[in-house]
């Protein structure tokens, strides 16, 4: 291999090529030469830019000698300084590391890794939501290093699965799990920007739900019963949803502990695992109290939970999931050519907040119930309509006339 002479600013001078081999020669390394026509030791050059060979250890450890390209060296003077300096950071341990930039598919285990050893940094519902989207982004993305995702890519990623029709609020959360991993990339020193910074989340109209009526609730439980093995814990769940508002994953991990018969309350949220990592109490309706009495009566002696895991064995582990009993409650009634349309466990907490709004209860009385930090005005945006018998009552009660106020003591008289 024919070392590059450099001239006498340091620049390479033109090297003596044949032509039918330009393009091969172009893409090898070559040494570069000082003044005196004497090799460089340590430097090279390819397609005019310039690379230090060091033996530095990986992150593993291991001594490798390897390439480092010297950024921003023009001249063979620059890049012989760039080397120098790199050789004294090596030999005073503050060397970099010097690492090629992982794949989006090695660096997502990296990620989900860190948060199974730091178990209170993620809720476990966030991961699993996180890995599915993940799952999409590495199927999209193939071998793809992370410093090679572009905003092209990440645009096109988007193009496809508006493409197959799903919803806009669905993309914007697998961008966001995207945004999540390569933030912690920025942290580990492997980016150094996000290459989403600055892009718009989708626009996208949210549907009206339909109200949910008891009705619908006891088909589903009943349903249940006939169909599931385990169709009494299923329309239990169902219905405890439904008379206190708590989420399908947080209802699963209540405790008979948590109920206070004395002050009429539920603790949800108490193992700090619910959606804001808070508790709150939900305080005691007809409905409620006596379904939970119903339930103390039939509760698992053997066990402090109050939807017991029915393949517990030994140990006392709660119910994973209904899912299963769902499905088949629904498949009776579609083969009994009942109506259920297209029934989810958020249903029940939907009827909960619906039924509360249109009794006229309070917005931020509800929003504690059911774990809204925005003091109820979330629930004044999606329920509002439910009340409108309700406000046109308080309506009537406004007066535009003069009215003429008694003095106390009159009034009193």
């Amino acid at each position: 291999m024919k070392p590059i002479e450099t001239a006498s600013n340091g620049t390479p001078e033109n090297v003596t090529i044949k032509t039918d081999n330009l393009q091969q020669r172009r893409q090898t390394y070559q040494k570069v030469l000082d003044g005196r026509k004497q090799p460089i030791r340590g430097l090279w050059v390819r397609n005019s830019r310039y690379y230090a060979r060091l033996a530095v250890e990986d992150t593993s450890g291991v001594t490798k000698v390897r390439r480092i390209p010297l950024e921003g060296a023009r001249t063979a003077r620059e890049a012989t300084d760039a080397m120098r300096k790199l050789q004294t950071q090596r030999e005073e341990n503050e060397l970099p590391v010097l690492k090629q930039t992982p794949k989006l598919k090695d660096y997502k285990e990296t990620y989900f890794k860190f948060f199974e050893l730091v178990k209170d940094a993620k809720r476990p519902a966030t991961i699993q939501k996180e890995k599915g989207a993940m799952k999409l982004w590495v199927e999209h993305m193939g071998e793809t290093r992370l410093n090679k995702i572009t905003r092209a890519k990440i645009n096109d990623f988007i193009a496809k699965r508006q493409g197959a029709k799903i919803s806009g609020r669905t993309v914007n959360l697998d961008v966001i799990a995207l945004r999540n991993v390569l933030k912690r990339a920025i942290e580990d020193n492997l980016i150094k920007s996000l290459p989403m910074q600055g892009m718009k989340p989708l626009k996208y109209v949210k549907t009206k739900k339909d109200l949910v009526y008891f009705n619908e609730i006891q088909a589903v439980c009943e349903a249940g019963i006939k169909a599931s093995k385990n169709g009494q814990q299923f329309s239990d769940y169902i219905k405890l949803m439904s008379f206190c508002g708590s989420r399908r994953d947080e209802t699963l991990r209540l405790k008979w502990s948590n109920v206070n018969w004395q002050n009429k309350q539920i603790t949800v949220g108490a193992d700090g695992l619910s959606k804001n990592g808070e508790n709150r109490e939900v305080d005691f309706n007809e409905k409620l109290e006596s379904h939970l009495k119903d339930m103390f009566k039939r509760r698992a002696p053997d066990s402090k939970w109050i939807f017991p895991s029915p393949q517990r064995g030994i140990d006392d582990v709660h119910a994973k999931t209904f899912k299963q009993s769902l499905d088949l409650s629904k498949n009776y009634l579609l083969h009994e050519e009942k109506k259920v349309s297209n029934f989810t466990f958020h249903d029940c907490r939907h009827f909960f907040i619906s039924y509360c709004v249109m009794s006229g209860i309070q917005n931020m009385t509800i929003a504690h119930w059911v774990s809204h930090k925005d003091g109820g005005v979330l629930i004044g945006k999606t329920y509002g309509h439910l009340a409108k018998g309700y406000k046109q009552q308080e309506a009537k009660k406004l007066n535009f006339e003069p009215v003429i106020l008694q003095p106390e003591a009159e009034a009193v008289a």
